[in-house]
């Protein structure tokens, strides 16, 4: 309440069952002086109705305004899957709980609405003059402010103005279908009552059509001047006040209107606005540079944005609220503070789960010295006594000027250099720390464990084949695991674990070359579900509000449509599979791209079994004949020690073989170049690609595909930098035109071990002017 602090009032928005009938209650309560909740001191204020067996769009929000008025937003409580992502204007029989025209486009129903009324002491509640319909008018409630809502689900009131903000959360189609148009979220703001359009209208007012669930059949677009409610289940007027306009609509897809809002799922939250009181004595309050702004955010795609409104409160632009330090975790609600801080409830990763990342973070503004960061860089960290390990650090301040001091701590030991050199005598484990502080006196540390009595162990995979690429034709590849331990001396063959994976495609410019460890189950389709919003409904081996993805894997076990079927239902959206909750459309996303995160899935088992290899054999590669040209093969070895004078230790190495044909733009990296989807083009003298970390073990030959408009040049190829040892030359003529591929070839040394390879287009020609185009190179026997 407005008058908490002298009348001790609460109010509560929630579901109750009373003698066998279930509404939803905004209720008051009294806190009592030892903040103590009495149950009995419970009036009910308002009552809104419910259908049970809906689970959808019964939330809302509890907001007040400078006049003390209570606003209460409230969802249509309609079943929204079972309408293709369109409007749920279903008027067959028994389908009452799937039309929204009973609920949000009645005039004479709570649901789908904003409600402004004024509460009373005595736990009765009066109606405010302005709502949208006057007191009295036949077939309305005078408690309705907005109407037309589909799921406000949070709103907020700026106290300054008493406007009203809200973020719609809109259906679900990813395109546009013969009922109209695809699915919106939208952040509204309701300057005075209004109509705001749901179910006839989403976004800037685009109509649906009149459709007959039963026969399929479409009639005519609504009337955004007064759509006509028909419906069987109406109980309201028939004709209804003009829909009014959102202030930000978005898609799933990048939208043109609205850029910086990105793609994929959509869940708008909408409010507060920040109103900046420099007389406010707070440390922590947020700047007078976000005064008047209306913070907006999205539940799917946690970021929360600022938005800049005009002095007649319209909206100008928006911009990323803590783009670089935000640590968001699927935002729910965000309150301002006593003290002008924010305070931000989260939900945490997964919908419909109890997440152990859920949590209320306060966001508080520091105007003054920020602190230091304390970053210890030592590299030596395994040895034997006595070791001595050469300390380094890159600790910085985010004040430039700030001069730091350092204080190290070993055994005991203090020293206030920045990159000391200490020995440790004796075996152990040893915690060093590094406390840094700035001229203000704010000091911040990093520790780092020194293991001393023990050294890792040397695993190399030896093989006769060449170590970076497969080859057509090959159907094999030898190795040897090779392991040496200083301490152990002996080698126990049963602790070395050799295994080997197959990844049908790996993202593109995921460098996996070299020996080194690499996960084997990081693969495109994985990467693509790791960037997407699917793990907001799913999880790997739990159930949330969608299904396992182990449980997806064992349903379409050897289902071969399975692949395109599912992929196409990841772009569009659909449901009824798993249950009531309908899947969201996905279009931004390519049917390959989305092919990739089905296979990701379908390969998925509770219980991987795990291969283990001899130390010495051939692996045989038979997996990539269908494979396209981001493949991989991944030969890992491991070997645990028998921990010296301390404690085991591990080492991982790999070996990950790709196609002979390299895709120009899969190069590790680029040198003024346009990095296309399938090839680099606009060329310029001394533009170079590179790839990293390759064996030249029985390559004799390179083979290029380029186009060149009308320039000669020459391609050379130099070892670990653009300007190192040359190992090889070419010649290239222009082909004549830029569609006109041709393909030749260069002969290349081997210098032995592996490097990185730059390749070096040169020719003497103006700045900026495109010399070739380049599709693949392919390494050659």
């Amino acid at each position: 309440d407005p008058d908490f602090r002298s009348n001790n009032f609460i109010y509560f928005f929630y579901t109750a069952e009373i003698n066998g009938k279930t509404k939803q209650h905004i209720s008051r309560f009294v806190i009592s002086k030892n903040n103590v909740l009495d149950p009995a001191s419970e009036k009910i204020i308002i009552e809104i109705p419910i259908e049970l067996e809906v689970s959808a769009h019964t939330g809302g929000s509890l907001a007040w305004d400078r006049n003390k008025n209570l606003f209460i937003s409230t969802g249509d409580n309609t079943v929204p899957f079972e309408s293709d992502g369109f409007a749920p204007i279903d008027n067959r029989p028994n389908r009452l709980t799937f039309n929204a025209e009973r609920s949000a486009g009645n005039t004479n129903d709570l649901r789908g609405k904003i409600l402004r009324i004024h509460p009373e002491a005595d736990g009765s509640y009066t109606v405010p003059e302005g709502n949208l319909f006057a007191k009295g008018t036949p077939n309305t409630k005078p408690e309705i402010y907005v109407m037309g809502c589909r799921n406000p689900y949070r709103m907020s009131v700026d106290t300054a103005t008493s406007i009203v903000y809200w973020g719609e959360v809109g259906p679900d189609s990813g395109t546009d279908g013969v009922q109209g148009p695809r699915g919106y979220d939208e952040f509204n703001q309701a300057k005075k009552p209004g109509n705001y359009g749901w179910p006839y209208f989403v976004a800037d007012n685009k109509p649906y059509k009149a459709y007959d669930f039963a026969t399929r059949a479409t009639g005519v677009f609504f009337d955004v001047n007064g759509a006509q409610n028909n419906s069987v289940y109406n109980t309201g007027a028939k004709i209804l006040p003009p829909a009014q306009k959102p202030m930000v609509w978005y898609p799933y897809a990048p939208t043109a209107e609205f850029p910086l809002m990105g793609q994929g799922g959509r869940c708008a939250m909408g409010g507060p606005v920040y109103h900046y009181n420099p007389a406010l004595k707070s440390n922590t309050k947020i700047p007078a540079y976000y005064d008047k702004a209306l913070f907006m955010y999205d539940w799917m795609r946690n970021w929360v944005f600022a938005v800049r409104l005009d002095e007649k409160q319209n909206y100008r632009y928006m911009e990323p609220f803590m783009e670089t330090n935000g640590d968001f975790r699927r935002p729910i609600d965000i309150e301002v503070g006593p003290e002008g801080s924010f305070y931000m409830l989260e939900y945490g990763s997964v919908y419909g789960i109890d997440n152990v990342d859920a949590r209320l973070v306060r966001i508080d503004y520091n105007g003054g010295n920020r602190a230091p960061v304390a970053k210890i860089d030592t590299r030596d960290t395994i040895g034997v006594a006595p070791y001595k390990v050469n300390f380094s650090q890159k600790s910085f301040d985010y004040d430039d000027e700030d001069k730091l001091t350092y204080e190290w701590h070993f055994e005991g030991v203090k020293s206030a250099e920045q990159n000391p050199v200490y020995t440790f005598k004796s075996n152990g484990i040893y915690e060093v720390t590094l406390k840094v502080t700035d001229a203000a006196g704010t000091s911040v540390t990093d520790t780092i464990s020194i293991k001393v009595g023990n050294t890792l162990p040397q695993v190399t995979i030896n093989t006769t084949n060449n170590s970076s690429f497969f080859f057509p034709g090959q159907t094999g590849f030898n190795y040897d695991v090779e392991v040496k331990d200083k301490e152990d001396g002996t080698i126990d063959p049963k602790k070395v674990k050799v295994a080997s994976d197959f990844i049908a495609r790996v993202e593109r410019n995921t460098n996996l070359a070299g020996h080194q460890a690499v996960s084997p189950t990081y693969n495109y389709g994985k990467a693509l579900v790791a960037k997407s919003d699917c793990k907001a409904c799913h999880q790997i081996n739990a159930i949330s509000v969608g299904p396992a993805f182990v449980d997806v894997a064992k349903r379409y076990a050897g289902d071969k449509n399975a692949v395109t079927r599912l992929a196409n239902k990841i772009i569009t959206g659909g449901g009824g599979v798993w249950g009531e909750h309908a899947m969201s459309a996905h279009p931004q996303l390519s049917m390959d791209d989305a092919s990739e995160i089905v296979n990701y899935i379908l390969a998925i088992s509770a219980k991987k079994a795990n291969v283990l290899l001899p130390q010495k054999g051939t692996i045989a590669l038979k997996d990539h004949v269908a494979a396209n040209t981001r493949a991989r093969y991944i030969i890992s070895a491991s070997y645990t020690d028998k921990g010296g004078a301390i404690t085991p230790l591990t080492t991982n190495t790999s070996l990950v073989l790709r196609p002979a044909k390299v895709q120009a733009e899969d190069g590790d990296a680029f040198l003024d170049v346009d990095v296309l989807e399938n090839l680099i083009g606009t060329i310029n003298n001394r533009s170079y690609f590179m790839l990293k970390s390759i064996d030249l073990n029985g390559i004799t030959k390179l083979t290029y595909r380029y186009a060149s408009l009308d320039k000669a040049g020459t391609i050379t190829v130099h070892t670990d930098s653009h300007n190192g040892p040359v190992v090889s030359t070419l010649n290239f003529e222009p082909t004549g035109s830029w569609e006109n591929f041709k393909e030749i070839t260069a002969t290349i040394n081997n210098p032995g071990v592996k490097h990185d390879l730059y390749f070096v287009f040169t020719k003497k020609v103006k700045p900026n002017t495109a010399l070739l185009d380049v599709d693949w190179v392919e390494f050659g026997k």
